[in-house]
């Protein structure tokens, strides 16, 4: 409706290798993984209202795995040192007894001032989060 605007927060964001800096292959797109390696959660938060981050707000992956759901809190990665990192991290490795298949995964967020957001990927088996040999 006109005058009226979004309470809810857009989040968006992918899934990489985080191998650490430096390191080959590191921050690569992929939604292939194998057991013992790391996937690395990349996400924002914007406020609809600002078009801004709040870096106060709070992420959390839940990570449907072996038929439980791992509540993942993100880290805000934005550092003086690194001021263009205006993204939240988390860094899940694969267990070593991790079913093979798709792992389900969403993210939620909420600020401050009570916002809420959620993202979730593509419901299309080939882009899902895969647990491989």
């Amino acid at each position: 409706l006109a005058g009226q605007t979004s309470t809810r927060l857009i989040v968006y964001g992918d899934i990489t290798y985080f191998f650490g800096q430096g390191k080959p292959g590191n921050c690569f797109a992929s939604n292939r993984y194998k057991r013992g390696e790391p996937v690395g959660f990349r996400m924002t938060a914007i406020n609809p209202e600002t078009g801004k981050r709040d870096r106060t707000t709070q992420l959390v992956v839940h990570l449907n795995y072996a038929g439980k759901t791992l509540d993942l809190p993100m880290r805000d990665r934005q550092t003086e040192q690194q001021p263009e990192r205006e993204f939240w991290v988390l860094k899940w490795m694969v267990p070593d007894d991790a079913p093979l298949g798709a792992v389900k995964y969403t993210v939620t967020a909420k600020d401050a001032q009570g916002r809420t957001g959620e993202f979730k990927p593509f419901e299309v088996a080939a882009s899902q989060l895969t647990i491989i040999e």
